[in-house]
């Protein structure tokens, strides 16, 4: 039988409840809204929930809308947008200031393909693009 250390164990389920290097060394604050358990931080006009109990296929849409009243219990500030997944969830808070500004990760481009620059390779087609920013 396998066995598991206990020393890689704890460092396995610590890292389940990980902050985003944003949010490293905030406290969290633990949050409970309808059967969804968060560990809320809070860092400026952002924050940030990790779902830290397991639930069973959760989507995103609910989880969403959990995330978001869970940072409004926190934080006491109106949340104006949340992203991220199941398991942990940025938001943007209004409190009475309006939201930061959208941080802009990627860089939006158009791209289309050029014609005559079709490669048939096995199984599918390699083409070229002709990208440009948006």
């Amino acid at each position: 039988m396998n066995r598991i250390s206990p020393l890689l164990f704890a460092a396995l389920v610590s890292a389940c409840n990980t902050p985003h290097p944003d949010f490293r060394g905030r406290p969290a604050t633990h949050v409970m809204v309808e059967g969804s358990v968060f560990a809320v931080r809070i860092r400026g006009l952002r924050a940030e929930a990790i779902r830290i109990n397991p639930q069973y296929a959760p989507r995103f849409g609910p989880i969403r809308r959990r995330a978001a009243l869970a940072m409004q219990q926190v934080s006491g500030c109106k949340v104006a947008s949340v992203s991220g997944d199941q398991a942990q969830a940025f938001g943007r808070l209004d409190c009475g200031s309006g939201p930061p500004p959208k941080r802009r990760n990627a860089i939006d481009v158009d791209c289309v393909p050029i014609r005559g620059s079709e490669i048939p390779e096995i199984g599918q087609l390699r083409i070229e693009l002709d990208c440009s920013p948006a």
